[in-house]
């Protein structure tokens, strides 16, 4: 089968030269370039003009008084940031929820595509495909507010159920132990998006050269060794670039659903890096803080995200830079 799928393999042609950018190529292009004036305004307001407040990160910043009447401390919020115990804390807990989300996040949106992809009935494909997604549309409150009542201890139908096949002898209270809340956030976080993620493997599994399976099948695959043979490959350099975007957004573990199921009980294993921004840092009126954080924060993912990518390139995979 391998000598047969080799043979079907597109043959890549030499890159073409980037053409360079000159007046002339602008000018010919104008209409583009004015349709992306909006977008490159709206980008300058809302991700570089904001920029100008991570100034307050090295300040001791009072609300009132002038930019030039600030007191400049340099890297104390930092420092502190670094030797305090409640910030290594929910450190901790972002990267632990963060890496949960991401991982099987990954693992479940590529097996449904999988599974999708192999529904020959068009309407229960698109049936499936609808009512896994339809999640991804209601807000973090109304999904909070399902998980908080299918896991109570009370009429919670996780433990009516769990009872009923005998794997418990009695409710368990889910959101008053710790050890139980980092795999209740990965285990919402993959109902409410599953269905969302599988979209783009979808359309990468659909650019699969049809006589790939084809020939797959003229050599005796199954349906499985389609999958691990001819999609998996397929959709390899979708795979790679969606991982490398996803790491450089591990500290993005959330905000709404450890800030509304958390609670006193487990808050040393709930609370995350935006929680411990908005509880010491503007609740307090510690803005400096506040913004040594999320300095912090951005800081630590454009690096994860540069190493995956400098990875990926080490190892001869896609990558985005």
């Amino acid at each position: 089968m391998d000598e047969i799928l080799a043979e079907k393999k597109v043959v890549r042609h030499p890159k073409k030269k980037k053409q360079p950018i000159t007046w002339d190529l602008i000018k010919s292009q104008n209409q583009l370039v004015w349709m992306s004036v909006p977008l490159l305004l709206y980008i300058i307001l809302f991700a570089y003009v904001p920029v100008w407040g991570w100034t307050m990160a090295f300040q001791d910043y009072r609300p009132g008084r002038a930019f030039n009447d600030q007191k400049w401390v340099g890297f104390k919020q930092f420092k502190f940031l670094l030797t305090d115990d409640n910030f290594l804390r929910v450190l901790r807990n972002t990267f632990a929820m963060g890496l949960i989300n991401l991982i099987l996040g990954f693992v479940t949106a590529i097996v449904l595509a999988l599974l999708l992809n192999e529904i020959r009935k068009v309407f229960w494909k698109r049936a499936v495909q609808t009512i896994s997604y339809l999640p991804h549309f209601l807000s973090w409150i109304i999904v909070t507010g399902i998980v908080a009542t299918s896991l109570s201890i009370n009429d919670g139908i996780v433990n009516i159920v769990l009872m009923k096949l005998h794997l418990i002898r009695e409710p368990i209270l889910w959101l008053s132990e710790g050890k139980y809340f980092w795999g209740i956030v990965g285990a919402s976080h993959v109902w409410k998006e599953v269905g969302w993620n599988t979209i783009i493997y979808l359309a990468a599994i659909a650019s699969v050269d049809p006589a790939l399976y084809e020939a797959a099948e003229i050599d005796g695959a199954n349906r499985y060794k389609k999958m691990r043979f001819v999609t998996l490959p397929g959709i390899k350099a979708t795979i790679v670039i969606l991982l490398i975007m996803s790491v450089g957004h591990v500290l993005e573990a959330g905000f709404e659903v450890q800030y509304l199921l958390g609670n006193g009980l487990i808050v040393d294993w709930s609370e995350t890096i935006d929680i411990f921004v908005l509880k010491y840092g503007i609740a307090q009126g510690n803005y400096s803080l506040a913004t040594a954080g999320g300095i912090f924060k951005t800081v630590v993912s454009i690096t994860l995200l540069l190493f995956a990518n400098w990875t990926a390139k080490r190892l001869g995979e896609e990558r985005l830079l």
